[in-house]
């Protein structure tokens, strides 16, 4: 589903992504875990078309998606749910949905499904979206991105500052949109997490992968929980 060779790219000439390449196949949840700054962020931004690549290539199932305007990803079906979910606060979580689908001719049977995958957002339809919980707000961001009809679904920290059950739960939703025939790649600080949930992994260190293969491998690999997941590694659940 998605191929990325050798790519290069920054901010004002300071070089973050250094040379990646990977793949993520149809129908998995590949997860990049790293530490904070490793680029991860950045190497999302470059597939949804926020920050041009300086060099290499970006591809969807073997059509060019590098140097491609944002909208024209989506046009795609290449959606990103952001980091801090950038959801237009002072509008309802209906208005929410709606942009989300502004490109879909049939968002409006797309919105019904997601409320019903998500009743607390229908219960909170007319709601504005700035005063819904911290794991609502992910719902909403994430029902928004579907209403896009994503074949491939770019998550950034979806579990950022949620409750260790909003975590949970959130990611019981990723599994389960996996299940569904969304090809998924998650961006995820809390590795536990994502390992736990993904197909296969990549590890980035300021920049460059250093470490790939099974998720479940990952997870126990003693060097990659040293790097990663501190001394203090926990369980996000048992």
């Amino acid at each position: 589903m998605l191929r990325i060779r050798n790519l290069r790219c920054g901010y004002q000439g300071l070089e973050v992504v250094k040379g990646i390449s990977l793949h993520v196949g149809a129908g998995e949840i590949v997860t990049l875990v790293g530490a904070n700054g490793a680029g991860k962020s950045t190497l999302l931004k470059a597939i949804a078309g926020l920050v041009p690549p300086w060099s290499g290539q970006i591809e969807l199932a073997g059509s060019a998606l590098s140097g491609l305007a944002p909208w024209q990803g989506v046009s795609r079906h290449v959606v990103l749910v952001p980091e801090g979910r950038q959801l237009f606060a002072d509008m309802s979580v209906i208005d929410n949905l709606e942009v989300g689908g502004y490109r879909n001719p049939d968002r409006r049977r797309v919105i019904e499904r997601v409320l019903e995958r998500f009743p607390r957002l229908r219960e909170r339809a007319h709601q504005s979206a700035g005063t819904l919980s911290g794991g609502e707000q992910q719902m909403l961001a994430i029902g928004r991105a579907l209403v896009a009809r994503p074949k491939l679904l770019l998550l950034d920290e979806p579990s950022m500052g949620l409750a260790p059950l909003m975590v949970r739960e959130v990611l019981g939703i990723i599994r389960e949109l996996r299940d569904r025939g969304v090809t998924i790649f998650l961006v995820e600080q809390n590795a536990v997490a994502a390992l736990q949930i993904a197909d296969r992994a990549y590890v980035l260190e300021t920049g460059e992968i250093v470490a790939e293969g099974a998720a479940a491998d990952l997870l126990h690999n003693p060097e990659v929980r040293r790097a990663y997941m501190g001394k203090g590694y926990k369980e996000v659940w048992e």
